[in-house]
């Protein structure tokens, strides 16, 4: 297998619950850091919702890999943003048997 081009800089970011002030809470992102990565994407599709439509592509991202609980170990729930750009991470697994590469599976999500 060969080795991913780690060529674009993506900050990973989890989600965090802040109280809203009215017994509620809001869902702000923190970044945890940046991770240097190769992006793959699948095969896009479109899909209306009620006020736009939206376009979906698939993508798999492949970083570094760091041990189980490392804050800079992506999990499913977090996503990797670079820039404007946001990948919502929905499953992550080791990309070779070495353990040295994981592949995020994540979708980008776009309304024209």
């Amino acid at each position: 297998m060969n080795a991913p081009q780690l060529n674009r800089a993506l900050v990973l970011e989890a989600p965090m619950k802040i109280a809203d002030g009215a017994g509620g809470y809001a869902r702000q992102w923190e970044p945890l850091g940046v991770l240097w990565a190769e992006l793959k994407a699948g095969a896009g599709r479109e899909k209306a919702e009620t006020a736009a439509t939206l376009s979906r592509v698939p993508y798999r991202i492949t970083v570094r890999a760091a041990p189980f609980g490392a804050p800079s170990r992506p999990v499913a729930g977090q996503r990797l943003r670079d820039g404007a750009r946001i990948f919502n991470i929905h499953a992550v697994a080791e990309r070779d048997t070495g353990g040295a590469y994981l592949t995020c599976h994540a979708e980008e999500e776009v309304s024209p």
